[in-house]
This record gives structure tokens, sequence and C-alpha cells, in this order.
């Protein structure tokens, strides 16, 4: 007893000396060391038992529990009988002396080592582990850690981890689920038991908020429901340690929910007490600041869940109003932690014909909430109701919103018992109350999940469109004039100004933009649905706005040189201010809409798209004619950015009209030439202004994406006359370094006009020959328009790319013939492979062959060894971008049909594994990698008969000979650079590669091979199972499982017989009798999913044994 006291003293010292701040990193490393000896130590668990109960040092009770973890987690089975027999009765004991004076931590920790005890051993050898939980939960002193221990016992028999085989796996899921009926059973009981306790009772309820609620919630929303009225009772006035139980018992059930399956062992009378409790949310007295702590997946481990660390409220301290902070947080958290429950229910998808009806039950008493929660009265509004809850609460109501939505609408919509109109009536006003945006972009998302499955409905039923579409119009017409008021500063200014107009989120988008495309979406959705109204009711509100614009010219004052705009008070700046704001928003509205003008439809709606094509042609023309952009303001900072941006949304939403214009050019041009040529001309006549320096880049990048747009997708002939457009290129021929328009400009800019030349056209221009001053900054700035060019007419037709290249056919030697001059500088050689890729990927068929193989060869001949090697090793420089470039080159070479490219292969297929894989083989470079085997896989698949000969005799001869090896070294070689791949960390290039085998297989059945399946076949499987072993590509299981089949399948017959015993007796860490009973357990299936089910039990089964056998005690004698 002495040795162990003063070891007791030892520990305690080195302890408190590791956490000491003043310890250096070296000795607590020594500690360190000492303390994981100790460990190891057969035995070493007596001393722990003695040390948690004789000590009160916290650091010392969890290294002790930390001890007890280790040895029941990793070296249990070697645990003598006897003393197992010890820690399950001492530790319990222990548990119920201590958990109510040691620290909530200490107390859940202890829980933790005694359910992984019950996790080995229970029901075999511990067959009261689960009685023990139960009777601590029915006792009313011990219930709390009754809770925690079930909690505990859920989180980790239901989901073990993988130091569990399969067969124990099922064995406790099915145990557990066996007393799944009991646990609710006691769990509903608790919950009732303490709500009648504490229900206040009275025979005639005082005229009072409380009963004005329950003649409101009774008004019109399920009205003679069974549960009205037990939702309707006054709330429950529960004392401290009564809400931290009931707050257990909560938490236990959302995990609980998690796991087991729907059933009629969710009782009605669960769920009438689980929403009582969801009340508690609605009450906005329980305002409280929660913190980090409250969350869906809440931890028994709670420090406020702990009754030894917080002190009792005296009798009847709910009742008498004086609750303590802490106490509003528990009724907050009530609420949260029931609405956690019946998420957890609502998100199972899969829901049997029995439990139907109580999803139905379960859905009126949320909305009876949802109604609570939306009702006004005289002394707070919903907003204000809305302000006052948790935070936290409405996250997870709007979280059931959701899930409701999307998941079980289409199952309740046709019930009659359920008031659809109702709902959406209840959720409009709870949309548009939200006191966050946070808040009210949550509920937008769930009328966008509406809005779609009323679009798929109607399209299902095409017959009765109009009476579904009838039922809904009004709370549609709502909803669009909300959304439109929600996004205009006339009717929301102070929440708009809220919003973050500047910085950028990971969508590369402010807060503003975020908040007015999810509200177009929602317009846009339902204009698809109600287009005639949803038009009649957007474009009125846009003419008011643009009459405030059109209407500046009048305030315009010009002063010698100087042009100003005449409104300088205050008050008229705001409002001005405002309706630049709004008019900007709405003209992106507008073009948010230009699809559904368009197709079908197009000519049903041609009169209403023509007058807001005709009106944004006049504010367009307005807006360059005036200048505004260029005008002095009384508030600068604030009016010439709102006075470009209209102008530059009114450009974006006329170019989000081009699709229309091309339509109109195509079928009704005829009938109104006159009309479709002022529009075309009137655009051009408004952009073309906007095409130099002096104008906001904003506006210039408008104009030049709406030229682009016009030239490409309307496309008419007579634009190359206008005199705009002969301007234009007047200024882009010309233009010195002086005048040059920013790069993107300039290359929409050269867009725009190629297009006019190549696309429609036979005009032929001859190059200009530029001055050479600078040859390397020429190319640089040359090449990328050239190259913007060639990508324009990609897509085109023969002639248009013919007449393409001819024009840059000068340029293109050029460029090769200055490829050797810069090979030693890789930015220039970077963009010169860009424009030679672009090339290949266009134009290589009018390129020529003979042309086509100058530049391969050039390549292949600048591109040395060295040259390569050095580009590589510097990962992420232009060098190795330039080696990714070229590779691409190289794909697009062998993948071209014919003979002619065929003479490079072996070139091609050299320079991949003897001069670029040696490099990369053993290092990360992803980039490279990524590209050198596309290439492999572009060289094997394009070129299959390079490798093997294939008659078609031999195709369609049964039993004929194997196929004809040809270049079987380059063949294998490349094989085993696949192979080589699937034993390196970098899973996109292991995803990638497992793919094009598969690809491979499936197109040319690779895995049949002879060579492949003679000497490679069972190196693939094992390599794919040894990466499922290590679990260090987990997230590709399911796509590794599917590969190892398809190659067993190839021979099940030679995979069962030959390769899993091989693979059995190889693999280390594991004794005959364990490889035995993995043989067994590996079934002889030859469908799919039960290959995957034997797969995935083989590679649990065989880590858990070596991880029990690396835990036996040295010297240990296995029978």
């Amino acid at each position: 007893m002495a040795s162990e006291e003063s070891s007791l003293r030892a520990l305690e010292s080195l302890m408190t000396e590791f956490f000491h701040s003043c310890t250096t990193n070296e000795r607590k490393r020594e500690i360190e060391e000492l303390l994981n000896n100790f460990a190891q130590q057969t035995g070493a668990w007596r001393h722990c038992m003695f040390f948690l109960s004789n000590t009160r040092n916290e650091y010392v009770m969890m290294y002790s529990l930390t001890v007890f973890e280790n040895l029941v987690n990793k070296m249990w089975i070697g645990v003598a009988s006897q003393d197992k027999m010890e820690i399950r009765n001492c530790l319990p004991k222990l548990l119920l002396a201590q958990h109510k004076s040691v620290p909530y931590f200490i107390r859940n920790k202890l829980c933790k080592v005694i359910v992984d005890i019950g996790r080995q051993d229970w029901p075999m050898f511990y067959h009261d582990f689960f009685t023990n939980t139960l009777q601590l939960i029915q006792s009313p002193a011990m219930a709390q850690l009754g809770l925690v221990m079930l909690k505990t016992t859920s989180e980790e028999l239901a989901c073990p981890r993988e130091d569990l085989s399969v067969a124990r796996k099922d064995e406790l899921r099915k145990l557990l689920l066996e007393q799944v009926p009991t646990l609710l059973g006691l769990l509903t009981g608790i919950l009732e038991t303490y709500w009648d306790k504490h229900s206040v009772i009275t025979s005639t309820p005082p005229p009072s908020p409380t009963s004005g609620e329950s003649v409101e919630l009774l008004g019109s929303l399920f009205q003679g429901s069974q549960y009205s009225k037990l939702l309707c009772q006054p709330m429950s006035a529960l004392d401290s340690e009564s809400q931290q139980l009931c707050c257990l018992v909560l938490d236990c059930l959302a995990h609980l929910f998690s796991w087991i399956p729907l059933s009629t062992s969710i009782t009605p009378t669960l769920l009438a007490s689980i929403f009582h409790f969801a009340r508690f949310g609605c009450d906005i007295h329980t305002k409280a600041k929660m913190g980090s702590f409250i969350s869906s997946n809440s931890s028994s481990s709670n420090g406020q869940l702990n009754s030894g660390t917080m002190a009792p409220t005296s009798n009847g301290g709910g009742r008498n109003g004086q609750q303590c902070e802490g106490s509003k947080v528990d009724r907050a958290r009530l609420g949260i932690l029931a609405m956690t429950c019946v998420n957890e229910l609502v998100s199972k998808n899969c829901v049997p014909m029995d439990f139907e009806e109580y999803l139905l039950r379960m859905f009126q008493q949320t909305f009876f909430l949802l109604q609570r929660l939306t009702r006004e009265n005289n002394a707070h509004t919903v907003k204000n109701r809305l302000e006052e809850l948790d935070e936290s609460y409405l996250e997870k109501f709007t979280d059931f919103l959701r899930l409701f939505v999307s998941v079980h609408l289409r199952r309740i919509e046709s019930s009659p018992q359920f008031p659809i109109v109702e709902f959406l009536s209840l959720l409009f006003k709870y949309t548009f109350n939200q006191p966050t945006h946070e808040g009210y972009f949550a509920c937008l998302e769930i009328w966008t999940v509406f809005l779609d499955f009323l679009t798929t409905k109607i399209k299902s039923r095409l017959s009765d469109r109009d009476s579904v579409l009838n039922r809904y119009k009004d709370a549609l017409v709502l909803l669009l004039r909300e959304v439109l008021n929600r996004i205009q500063f006339r009717y929301n200014q102070a929440q708009l100004e809220e919003l973050d107009d500047e910085t950028l989120d990971d969508d590369k988008q402010t807060e503003w933009q975020k908040y007015l495309r999810q509200s177009l979406e929602v317009v846009a959705k339902v204009m698809e649905l109600l287009p005639s109204h949803a038009f009649s009711t957007l474009f009125p509100v846009l003419q008011e706005n643009l009459d405030v614009y059109l209407g500046l010219q009048q305030f315009i004052v010009t002063t010698g040189s100087s042009r100003r705009l005449n409104i300088s008070a205050e008050n008229d700046c705001r409002r001005l201010h405002c309706s630049l704001r709004d008019l900007s928003s709405l003209l992106q509205a507008v073009g948010r809409l230009a699809e559904h003008f368009i197709g079908d439809v197009f000519a049903a709606r041609f009169s209403d798209a023509l007058a807001v094509v005709e009106r944004l042609v006049e504010v367009t023309c307005y807006g360059s004619r005036t200048s505004l952009y260029d005008l002095e303001t009384a508030v600068p900072s604030v009016l010439k950015p709102d006075l470009t941006d209209v102008h530059a949304q009114a450009l974006a939403a006329l170019q989000a009209y081009s699709h229309w214009l091309a339509q109109f050019y195509s079928e009704v041009h005829s009938q109104n030439q006159s009309q479709f040529i002022n529009l075309i001309t009137s655009t051009i006549e408004a952009s073309s202004p906007l095409i130099t320096t002096k104008v906001p880049e904003k506006l210039l990048l408008s104009s030049c994406h709406l030229m682009v747009s016009i030239t490409s997708t309307v496309r008419p002939v007579f634009l190359v006359t206008l005199p705009a457009v002969q301007n234009i290129f007047n200024l882009i021929t010309t233009e010195s370094r002086t005048r040059r328009l920013p790069q993107e400009a300039h290359m929409l800019v050269c867009r725009a006009l190629s297009n006019m030349l190549l696309l429609p056209g036979t005009v032929n221009i001859t190059p200009r020959q530029p001055a050479v001053d600078d040859m390397k900054a020429l190319i640089q700035q040359t090449l990328p328009v050239l190259r913007d060019m060639v990508d324009s007419v990609s897509g085109e037709s023969t002639k248009s790319r013919q007449i393409c290249y001819q024009n840059l056919q000068e340029s293109v030697q050029v460029s090769l013939s200055l490829f050797p001059v810069f090979i030693q500088q890789p930015d220039v050689t970077d963009e010169m492979l860009a424009f030679f890729l672009t090339l290949f990927q266009a134009l290589r068929v009018q390129m020529g062959v003979a042309f086509t193989g100058q530049i391969i060869h050039t390549f292949l001949s600048m591109f040395t060894r060295e040259q390569l090697a050095a580009s590589i090793l510097q990962e992420g420089s232009a060098g190795c971008r330039v080696v990714q470039k070229f590779l691409k080159i190289l794909q697009v070479v062998v993948q071209e049909p014919g003979q002619a490219f065929k003479p490079f292969l072996p070139s091609i297929l050299s320079l991949c594994m003897e001069q670029v894989y040696p490099v990369v083989a053993e290092r990360s470079s992803p980039d490279v990698k990524a590209e050198l085997f596309e290439l492999l896989y572009q060289i094997l698949h394009q070129n299959w008969r390079y490798f093997f000969k294939t008659s078609v005799l031999t195709s369609v001869q049964r039993g004929a000979a194997e196929d004809t090896m040809e270049n079987e070294a380059q063949f294998t070689a490349a094989m085993q650079a696949f192979g080589q791949s699937f034993l390196q960390p970098d899973i996109h290039i292991f995803k990638q590669n497992l793919s094009y085998l598969e690809s491979l297989n499936s197109k040319h059945k690779l895995y049949h091979r002879k060579l492949f399946r003679t000497s490679m076949l069972f190196h693939f499987i094992n390599v794919l199972l040894q990466v499922l072993l290590q679990k260090s590509h987990d997230l590709l299981q399911e796509e590794i499982v599917l590969a190892i089949y398809n190659m067993a399948s190839v021979d099940f017959d030679a995979f069962y017989s030959a390769f899993m015993p091989e693979f059995l007796n190889s693999s280390q860490g594991v004794d005959s009798g364990q490889r035995g009973v993995l043989a067994r357990n590996f079934k002889l299936e030859q469908d799919l999913p039960s290959f995957t089910q034997s797969v995935q039990r083989l590679v649990n089964d065989l880590r858990y044994y070596r991880l029990c056998n690396s835990s036996l005690p040295t010297g240990t004698i296995k029978l």
C-alpha cells in the first residue's frame, strides 16, 4: 500500500510538472516516455485502479483512464479472464461511487471505458452491461448517469469503429435493435413524467398571452386534431435539474433516431412528448446567448449537463419567475434538442407504409409550432417574435422545413389531411420575417426546392396543369411580389444597406451579389410557372425606375468643358441613389428572365420580349449619348458608381437577349426587317463609343461582351458595313501602346471583329506586320489575341476555320521558327505552346499533315531529357506549365484518326516512358503526372492496334488463337507505370488512373488480354486490396472494389482457387486459424453486391485480426 501511495504521489508530481507552463519540451518528452513505458507494463491497470480511487488530481485520473482505454481497445484479447472480470466489476463501482464528485469530463471518460468493455464482452461475458444502464435510467437519483451511459452506448455500439469484426458489428446492432422498444418506452416515460409533474394546472385559464395563443393555434390549421389540445396546454415550468435531465433524454433520442429505422416503436405518445418540449424554443422569454456548445451533435459530455458541477435549484424555483441565466439556456436548449430529434426522423427518406400516418401526425404537430412562431399579437409582430427566439432554434426549425419540402412534400402534398396552401402561407410569413440574412437565404432555398417540385409536377401532369397552378397561384403571386420588394431599396433600404458589397466569398461573389442572385433565381422560377403574370409584375416596376434615369438629362448643366449633374440636396441624392440601385437590380432581373422568351414560346411571348429589348436599346443609347458616367456629381463616391453600374447592367441585360435576337433574325426577320436592323444598328451605336480607355473598365467590358454576343450569336450579315464597326476596326489596327485597351477588352474586341470576318462571310484580310521593338513583349501581347481568335472559331464550320488559318498562317510559321530561340525562356515558351495547343485543337485539319508533322518534330527534338527534368523539378513554374502543354499537344496528336501521325507513336512513347516518367515517378508532380497518364491512356485507347493486332476473322471466331502482341515492352512499361501510381498517396492521380484502366477494359477488354491476364492481373488486384487495407484512399472505396470485381470476373475460378489462398497465405499479422475464418467468410459469389460485401468484410476482419494479434503480450500461445 505504501508503495502504491508513493507511486501515486510521484505520478501526481509528474503530471503537474508536465502541464506546468515552465516545463520545457525536452522535459515533456522525457515524462511522456516514462508514462508510456509505465502504461505498457503488465498489470499497470491495477496501479491505475488505485490511482483512480485515491486521487483528486484531474491529470492523474485522465491518464489512468487512458491506460484503461488503451488496454480495452488494443490489448483486451490478451488480458486474463480473471483480470477482465475484476475490471468489469471495479470500474462500474468506481463510477457509481464518484460520478457526483469528479469533473464531468472524467465521468464521461469512465463511462466510455465501461462502454468499450461492453462493446467487447456484452452479452457473453458481461451479461448485465445493458441491464445496469437501464436500471440507472429508472433510478431517479442515477437517471442522469444512466442517460450519459446510454448516449455513449449508442455512439460506440451502433456505429462501431473498425476494431471489431463484421460479425461482431452485426451482432451488436441486432442486440441494440432488440432493446429499442424498451429504451424508447423508458425515455418516453421520463419525458411524460417531468412534463406532467411540472405542468401548470388551472381549471379556468386566466386571460393571458398563453390562453390567447391556444385560441389562435386552433383557428385554422388542423382544426379538430386529437393533438391540438395537447399542444395548446400551458407550458411546463421546469426547475433547472429537471431541465437538464430532459435535455439528456432528448440528446439520447436524437442519437438513437440517427440510426434506428422508422417503425411503430416510435409511438404517438413519444412524438407528442418531443413536441411538448419543442415548444420551449417558441418561448420568447428563453432567449439566451448559447455560445458554441449548442449543436445538432451535442455530446453528453457537455459541462452544463453535469449534476456534479451545478447546484440544483430549490423546490419550486422554476415556478417563481426567478430563473437564472443558466436555466434560460436550458429551456432554450430543450427546444433545440427536441427539434434535432424531429429533424433526425424527417431526414430519413425511406418511410415504411405503417409509419406514414405517424409522419403526417408529426408534420401536423410541427406546423402548430410554425403557426405559433408566425402569430402576431398586440405585444409582438412576427419579426419581433422571431428576433427574440434563440438563433439555434430558428436554424433547427428552418432545417425541418427544408427537409420536409425536399424529402416528404411529394408524399404529403396530396393528402386531404394536409392543408398545403395554409402551410405555404405560414412559410411565407416565416420567410419574410427572418431576423438575419442567413435565415432569409435558407428560406429562399426552401422556396426554390418547392418551385422545382411544382415545375416537375406540372410537367408530368400537363393535362391538369391549370388546376394545379390555380391551387398555388395566389401563393406564387405573393412570393414574386415580396421577393421583388426585398431587392429594392425603395421597400427594404435598412436591410439592404447592411449587406457587404466588397468582400468576396469562396464563390467569388459579395454578400450583396449572393442576395441578389438567390432572389432572382426565385423570380425566374416563378416566371417559368406564371410567365405572363411575372412579366406584368416586373415590367411596370422597371419602367418606373427607368423614367427617373431617363429624366436625368434635364438636370445636366454644361459649363465650359465640364458637365455636372445639378442635383445636390442631400435628400434628393439619397433618393436618386436608391432609385439607381433598384434600377440596376431590376435590369439584372429582366436579363435573368431572357431564357423564358425563346424556344417554343418565342411567338407567344414575342410582343413582351420586343418591348423589353426596345426599352433596353433605348436605355443603352441614352446612357452612351449622355455619358452619365462622366458627369460631376454632388456625391461622386456614390452616384458615379451608381450611374456606371446602371449603364453596365443595361448592356448586360441586352446581351442576355442575344439568343432572342438570333431567333428573331432567323424566324421573323423577313417580315420585320427594318425593325430588326434598327435594333442591331442602335445596339452597336450604343456600344462602340464605350470601347475606349476613357470609360470605366466595368462599362468597357460590358460593351465588349455585348459586341461578342451580337457577332457570335446573332451574326447579322450587315454588321461589317456599319460605320460604328469600321471605327472599332480602325481603333484596334492603329492603336499605339499609350492608347492600347486593357488586355481583356482588347481580346474581346478582336474576337468580335474576327467573328464578323470569319463566321458569316468570306472577307479576307492580310495580317499587318508590326514593327518589332521588343520581340519577347510582342509575342506575349500578340499570341493571346491570336489564340482567342482561333478558339472562337473552333466550333464553327470548316469554311470559317479555313479562312482563319489562311490569315494566321504566316504568324504560325514565324512562331514555330522562333520557338528554338526562346526554348530557355519558359514564360515565352509557355505562351507559344498555349497558342500551338489551341491550333492543334481547332485547326489541325487546316494546317495539313506535313506542317503538323514539322511542328511535332520540332518540339520532340527541342525537349531533351535534361530540358524536361529541369522544367518538371520546378513545380508550379512556367517551365512546368510548358511541359504540361507539350503533353496536351501530344494528346491531341495521338487521338487523330487515320495513319498520318502513326509514325510519331514510337517517339512519343519513348518520350513518355524514358524521359518524362523517370523524372516524375518518385516525385509528387501532380500536374505533369495527370497529363502524362492522360497521354498514355489516349495512346492505348486510340492506338490499340499498335499493341494488339486483331484480325476480323479472329474477332468473330470463338476459340481462335490469342491476339498477336506487338510492342510488348512499351505496353508492359505503361502498365507498370499505372500500377506504380496506385502505390503513391496522390488520390487524384489514383482516381484518374483507375478510371483509365476501367475504360480500357470496357472498350478493349484489357483485363481479358493474355499478357495482362497471365502476368499482371493478380498483381493489380493485390495492390488494390492492399490499398483498401491501408485505408489510404478510403474516399475511393467503391471505385476500388468495382475494379477488383471487374478484374476477378475475368476468371472467378482462378480468383477463388488461386489468388485468394495465395493472398491470405502471404498476409502478415494473422495466424492460420484466422486465415481459415477469412477464407470461409469470403463467399464464392459472382454478383457485384455480394462480392462487394465479401471484400469489405475481408478488409475489415483482416485489419481487426492484425490489431488483436499486435496487442497480445509477448510469448502468448495462440491455440
